[in-house]
């Protein structure tokens, strides 16, 4: 490809996750003859070759994803956040970006719309911390039975799971679903407001626990188990594929061109995985934000008993892999603690609620970050000091002891589920860990997470999920021949920060203390 052809590669990632929204423009950029940055071994695993080209970011429009309460349900505010993307293509244009040669929306998972048969929206997603499916998980385990229901699907156990929210609108006869025609995940909902062209991705679809893992297609037997028509899903398409292009009437709305519309890897994971910047062939990642999700990638479902007994998941990634990995509670631990002061008037910032906790004594407690009261409490820090005095500890005090706490179980957990993904994914030792995602900026959690697994951690790119949803548009424009070349690119453009591990003593002790607390 040309280097006239490379300047002009532009593309528009919307990236939306449980707390906030962003616009990100990406360019390719030729990297000019003398410029270091054909230098790609960052320490992140072996050197890779040299490249010709840099992606650059610039983020255009950010934006808050926040809940709304009606009586006693969740929902997500779809139409505001429809209004925010939109914004968002004004913006780049207004910031100077007039040729956009494509955009894609990946976003969190689980969460839908029912349309009709006109194409209308019945009403409005449930959030999936809705407690609309309280119990059904085990209702449905005991309806369909544990072990075949993972052998079908491969995917952790988890209450808010597709496959329950349906189930609790079956049973309790639904008019929305009876009069529902077609079903589309958060991501393709709103791509189909966009381009008026409804489509199924494959990698959000697999978080659903409705598609069957082996073939990558809905899992007939299953839907017919649970009565729920087959036609309400769409066949998936693979991340890559071509969506349409905006719509005349938004295209009049906005003042724009029919730009092109990407299914990327839609669920926001899949993303961010895609933009781990490793020069290996086999890797662990922790994508790290609202949600912690810590795995590797494998080309087989691994759906064996130990899997499902340690609760991992295979969802589909980007070209035709699989995410082996495990869900975590993540930083929605510290956002919720922060929630609950806020509400007190006692108003830290994040990077505040850091420094306190760095602070404090380390090793007072512990928790299971995983544990169902953390899901959606209405009092973090007070069910935080009621799990501690359930198993004995010392209950915390002040906020920096709390976060502290947090912190550190969060990285004590992070090293159970990476030697567990080592052991399912045939007994691999990785060298270290890549974290991507906004949960990087939290410094002091790189350092623990190092100390804990007692390997190095290699940090970046900050927005892993927008990263990887552009790389996925320039594959899919052609302008990137696969992930061996955008990771290699990715490396070149976001050198990571290295935490070397420290205290591995300390964190020994710390570690068994853990896991006889928690029980892991």
């Amino acid at each position: 490809m040309s280097r006239a052809a490379c300047a002009a590669a532009t593309a528009l990632a919307f990236d939306l996750g449980a707390s906030s929204g962003r616009a990100v423009i990406g360019k390719l950029e030729p990297i000019d003859s003398g410029d270091d940055g054909d230098q790609a071994n960052t320490g992140a695993g072996a050197p890779g070759p040299a490249v010709a080209r840099r992606l650059t970011v610039e983020e255009v429009h950010r934006f808050p994803n926040d809940p709304v309460q009606v009586g006693r349900h969740l929902h997500w505010d779809i139409l505001r956040l429809l209004h925010e993307i939109k914004q968002g293509i004004v913006k780049a244009r207004h910031a100077g970006h007039h040729a956009i040669d494509s955009l894609a929306i990946d976003s969190w998972a689980v969460d839908f719309g029912l349309l009709d048969a006109s194409g209308q929206l019945l009403s409005n997603p449930r959030h999936y911390r809705d407690h609309q499916t309280d119990g059904l998980m085990e209702e449905v385990g005991t309806l369909i039975g544990r072990e075949p229901l993972f052998a079908k699907t491969g995917i952790q156990f988890l209450p808010f799971n597709t496959i329950y929210q349906l189930y609790a609108l079956k049973k309790r006869g639904s008019v929305q679903l009876q009069q529902a025609d077609k079903l589309l995940m958060i991501p393709d909902l709103l791509r189909y407001f966009l381009t008026g062209v409804m489509m199924s991705e494959s990698t959000n679809a697999s978080t659903t626990q409705l598609l069957n893992a082996r073939t990558g297609e809905w899992d007939a037997g299953l839907l017919e188990r649970l009565q729920l028509q087959a036609s309400l899903l769409l066949p998936p398409v693979p991340a890559g594929t071509r969506a349409g292009a905006l719509s005349a009437e938004v295209c009049a709305e906005l003042g724009v061109p029919a730009i092109p519309v990407i299914a990327v890897g839609e669920h926001d994971t899949a993303s961010a995985v895609a933009a781990v910047p490793a020069a290996e062939e086999h890797f662990a990642y922790l994508s790290c934000g609202t949600w912690s999700l810590l795995g590797t990638e494998v080309k087989e479902p691994v759906l064996s008993r130990q899997a499902l007994d340690w609760n991992f998941t295979n969802e589909g990634g980007v070209n035709g892999t699989y995410r082996l990995l495990r869900n975590i509670m993540g930083l929605w631990l510290v956002q919720e603690c922060k929630r609950a002061w806020d509400k007190a008037g006692l108003s830290l910032s994040f990077p505040q609620l850091v420094e306190l906790a760095e602070q404090a004594e380390p090793f007072a407690a512990f928790i299971d970050p995983d544990d169902a009261g953390f899901m959606n409490p209405v009092h973090m820090p007070e069910q935080i000091q009621a799990y501690c005095s359930r198993t004995g500890q010392y209950l915390p005090q002040s906020p920096g002891e709390t976060i502290r706490i947090v912190l550190e179980s969060l990285a004590l957990q992070y090293r159970v589920v990476l030697e567990r993904t080592e052991q399912l994914a045939g007994g691999r030792r990785f060298n270290g860990l890549h974290m991507v995602g906004g949960g990087i900026n939290n410094r002091l959690l790189c350092r623990f997470t190092a100390n804990a697994i007692g390997r190095p951690v290699w940090a970046g790119p900050a927005e892993g999920s927008a990263i990887g949803n552009l790389v996925v548009q320039y594959m899919a424009l052609g302008h990137i021949s696969g992930m061996q070349e955008a990771r290699t690119m990715i490396r070149a453009s976001f050198p990571p920060d290295t935490y070397m591990p420290e205290q591995s003593g300390e964190w020994e002790q710390a570690y068994a203390v853990f896991r006889k607390i928690t029980g892991v």
